[in-house]
């Protein structure tokens, strides 16, 4: 227990530089691979423990402390719009007025004019209470034959599909065949169109690159692993739990790679809601 506590509270001292690099100066925000240098995690990671520990997203932070020196200037200066904009980083006075009309719900001429509109903001939403069991284990160096994949992640099953007709001319869909997907990102916190996956399969040695299929030789690494029942529209859900609750108090550190899909049995056969994934966290050993 003591191990898990100096762990979170190690994890919250990690997260506070990244924020102290945001706040330093939010007119020119820090880039992904700072924010995580700052804070000592694998870049494959940072996004969805930020989230998970702050409750929001860098880009929301960001936001956040851009409107709130923005309201500190036309309250207590009384400064112009365009000046306020510019010193706060938009590109624009009218980029500037529609996000902070929809933070504070008035222009911000009108917040300046009245002094202020001396309401809170509404409270977050109850916490989630969905557990899940997880597990650690050894997996073995795994060879993967692998699709690319950039965009929304729902849309990784064509590239399945791709690669599987790939598979298939090459006598490669046996039932040894293990279909793992890596996802780089962090959906929340990346532009849905700049989402980085790839669909993968398992394959024995001498298997060559293709048609745009690269090998990709995974290491022998150490996993958390919690294996999700339903539709993979849900599988976030799950992500949320991982990465909010389990992992900043499990005493463990997320490896240099990126978060894993294993896929265990056949989605054309069965209902959604049988379909059976297991969401897979590489740890440092």
């Amino acid at each position: 227990m003591a191990a898990k506590l100096l762990t979170r509270q190690d994890y919250g001292r990690r997260i506070a530089r990244a924020i102290a690099l945001i706040a330093a100066d939010p007119a020119r925000p820090p880039s992904l691979e700072a924010m995580a240098e700052a804070a000592a995690f694998s870049p494959f990671h940072f996004h969805r423990i930020y989230r998970e520990l702050t409750g929001e997203t860098p880009a929301e932070t960001l936001a956040r402390e851009r409107l709130s020196r923005a309201a500190a200037m036309l309250v207590r200066q009384g400064l112009p719009v365009a000046a306020v904009a510019k010193r706060c980083g938009y590109g624009s006075a009218a980029a500037f007025t529609r996000a902070f009309r929809a933070a504070y719900g008035v222009p911000p001429a009108a917040y300046r004019d009245g002094g202020g509109i001396g309401a809170p903001l509404p409270p977050p939403a109850p916490e989630e209470t969905g557990m899940f069991e997880v597990t650690i284990r050894e997996e073995p160096a795994l060879r993967l034959a692998a699709l690319p994949h950039r965009g929304k992640y729902e849309a990784i099953g064509t590239v399945y599909d791709r690669l599987m007709a790939w598979a298939g001319a090459r006598g490669l869909m046996t039932p040894e065949a293990r279909f793992i997907a890596l996802y780089h990102d962090d959906p929340h916190s990346v532009p849905e169109k700049d989402l980085r996956s790839e669909a993968g399969m398992t394959v024995p040695p001498g298997v060559e690159a293709s048609e745009g299929v690269r090998i990709l030789d995974l290491p022998a690494t150490r996993l958390a692993v919690l294996v999700f029942r339903g539709p993979y529209a849900e599988l976030e859900g799950a992500y949320t739990w991982l990465y909010r609750q389990w992992l900043p108090q499990s005493g463990e550190e997320p490896a240099d790679q990126p978060a894993r899909e294993d896929y265990l049995n056949d989605p054309r056969s069965l209902p959604p809601s049988e379909w059976l994934t297991a969401v897979m966290l590489p740890l440092r050993s």
